[in-house]
């Protein structure tokens, strides 16, 4: 079993940064992708960041330029620093986790527990 456990969150003013952190622990685990997601209340969960295990890293239009995400495989941990926030960004972040345990071929997602993030005046 992989367990994810995320910190970070909070409330924050429109303009102001906060840093995700998200640590994977477990045995027999290999990870390959990292990643975050988020969920706005009433709406549908999306994709907001990715990054490889090599360092290449994806974002969603709506927070390019404004969201980095990065990782330490050393500590299987993953970050998102987020910058220039926007009240729109309000929502619960969840991160994410892709791989294959050791002997096998089926790739298996694991979703942190989630974290609020709040963009208020």
């Amino acid at each position: 079993q992989v367990q994810l456990v995320e910190s970070g969150g909070g409330l924050v003013q429109p303009g102001g940064s906060l840093r995700l952190s998200c640590a994977a622990s477990g045995s027999r685990f290999r990870i390959n992708h990292m990643g975050w997601y988020r969920q706005a209340t009433g709406k549908e969960r999306e994709l907001v960041a990715t990054i490889t295990s090599d360092g290449r890293a994806n974002y969603a239009d709506s927070v390019k330029g404004r969201f980095t995400i990065s990782r330490d495989n050393a500590k299987s941990t993953v970050y998102l620093q987020m910058d220039s926030l926007k009240p729109e960004d309000t929502a619960v972040y969840y991160c994410n986790v892709d791989g294959n345990y050791v002997l096998s071929i089926t790739t298996v997602f694991y979703w942190g527990q989630g974290t609020q993030v709040t963009v208020s005046s």
